[in-house]
């Protein structure tokens, strides 16, 4: 059995949502659970995170499994439905459903009266990705209302840059003047929840504070007061010695300057670690830190082992997790931690810890 492994700690996902809990003790929270859960398993999430008041998906095929599994709580759809049909699944299992678009709107005509679906209705208020425009909001909310088809309405937006310095206070007024105050609201992303209170509102949404990842960039979980809730390890399974004008890995990128000791790692991009990751990029080898050489292959990465006297083959090597923070291993890789978790291959063994 390959030695690579992910292991998945409920406990730092009930923490997590804890953390999140507590900066909003007033609000009820949407645990965003979509993309399998970040990595971490859709229904292993959903067991870990069951104290949420609901949860937030994109596939429907998700929002399906979670009620046949038995969960009860409320389920979002965060992009909606996509055509008319589905709405007969949405109401066949009492799911909520954003509508962002008039297209979307128009196919609430198929909706039978007595359906009372859950509506969240998302307003554009500058992200410019998905929403309607704020002019458009209220005559939006006057048709739904007027909808013999539709149940509970809430007005919703997403931030742009909560993460940023320039905040969500311009947001929040184009907000403010399009939804009024008549209809529950939720608006806090994670970045939202952890610095903005005045943005909490009805209903939060964390998602990748959940899963033990700063929403900040530059920052790590630790500085949040989060735990990171996947590590992906392996061993060492070969150590070689370079002597200086010796290369390694495919291009050569990687070229000794001196006496260079090399652990391979069986770990590579089909296992869901980034190939573009440079020398340099941090691993965690026994207890010390040091970095990847060269470039990734598809089943194996190598690391600098010269200040690791002691390792050999067997080795324990985290690439991210406990002791080496996968918004380190984002940074230096020029992507974001979000990816990473994302990205975890299926043929990676899941070990989950309580």
């Amino acid at each position: 059995m390959r030695p690579v492994s992910a292991t998945i700690d409920l406990s730092a996902l009930r923490h997590n949502l804890a953390v999140a809990q507590r900066c909003a003790p007033r609000s009820k929270a949407f645990a965003v659970i979509k993309a399998n859960a970040y990595g971490h398993g859709l229904l292993r999430a959903a067991r870990a995170l069951s104290e949420a008041d609901g949860f937030a998906v994109v596939e429907l095929e998700g929002a399906v499994r979670l009620r046949e599994a038995g969960y009860a709580e409320r389920v979002l759809l965060l992009e909606g439905f996509f055509e008319p049909r589905e709405l007969a699944t949405l109401v066949q299992y009492k799911l909520s459903t954003v509508v962002h678009s008039p297209e979307q709107l128009d196919m609430l005509d198929a909706l039978p009266a007595g359906s009372d679906l859950d509506v969240l209705l998302k307003i554009n208020t500058g992200m410019n990705r998905l929403g309607l425009q704020p002019s458009h909001a209220g005559d939006a909310l006057a048709r739904l209302e007027g909808h013999p088809g539709v149940g509970q309405i809430t007005v919703m937006t997403h931030f742009a840059n909560a993460d940023a310095p320039e905040g969500l206070g311009e947001q929040l007024a184009i907000f403010d003047a399009a939804a009024g105050r008549k209809y529950p609201r939720s608006l806090a992303n994670s970045a939202a929840v952890l610095r903005y209170p005045e943005s909490h509102a009805d209903w939060i949404r964390p998602g990748i504070m959940l899963y033990g990842c700063s929403p900040f960039p530059g920052g790590v979980a630790a500085d949040v007061g989060l735990e990171p809730a996947m590590t992906l390890a392996s061993e060492i399974i070969a150590v070689r010695e370079l002597a200086p004008g010796d290369a390694v890995g495919y291009g050569s990128l990687f070229v000794a300057e001196r006496l260079t000791r090399v652990g391979v790692v069986a770990c590579g991009y089909a296992d869901g670690y980034p190939r573009h990751a440079p020398t340099g990029t941090p691993v965690l080898v026994g207890a010390t830190l040091t970095r990847t050489l060269g470039r990734v292959s598809m089943d194996m990465l190598c690391v600098d082992l010269t200040a690791v006297p002691d390792a050999r083959v067997g080795t324990r090597v985290v690439l991210w997790g406990e002791g080496n923070p996968v918004e380190r291993v984002a940074e230096s890789a020029g992507t974001v931690g979000y990816e990473l978790l994302c990205a975890l291959a299926p043929r990676v063994r899941v070990i989950e810890k309580s």
